[in-house]
């Protein structure tokens, strides 16, 4: 659990307006940092079970808001990941590589398909204009 000044300082930092208490890059800040005194907590104290099932309600939490984040606004989630020097955020940006590179081959595959396609139809066209030719000239 963060005290005060130290949870008003993450606001401080990591507010995107004047007001701002709870956006999600101030959301993850905090639970980032809570994450690390959990973590730091567990090593001294590795039977301490109710701390760990906490800490990984936490990770879950900033899991989901990074990727509510980055869904949303790509640039602030890049930034944030560069400050906070999450992991976790490489390995989503590498999915979401790979995610969109499976979807690029998908839709090239269909693309080459329906080509093909109108090629075959257009062979087939051609093929029945020469023999309609062949017949008219007979």
């Amino acid at each position: 659990m963060l005290d005060k000044k130290t949870k008003q300082k993450i606001i401080n930092k990591f507010k995107i307006h004047e007001t701002d208490t709870g956006s999600s890059q101030v959301q993850i800040a905090i639970l980032t940092e809570e994450i690390k005194q959990l973590t730091e907590h567990l090593k001294k104290h590795k039977h301490d079970h109710s701390s760990r099932r906490g800490l990984l309600k936490k990770v879950s939490e900033r899991r989901r808001l990074l990727k509510y984040l980055q869904k949303e606004d790509a640039k602030a989630f890049d930034e944030l990941a560069k400050i906070l020097k999450l992991k976790i955020a490489k390995k989503m940006i590498e999915d979401e590589e790979a995610r969109q590179k499976i979807e690029d081959e998908i839709l090239a595959k269909q693309e080459a398909k329906a080509e093909a396609a109108e090629a075959a139809e257009a062979a087939e066209e051609e093929r029945v204009e020469a023999e309609n030719k062949k017949q008219d000239e007979e």
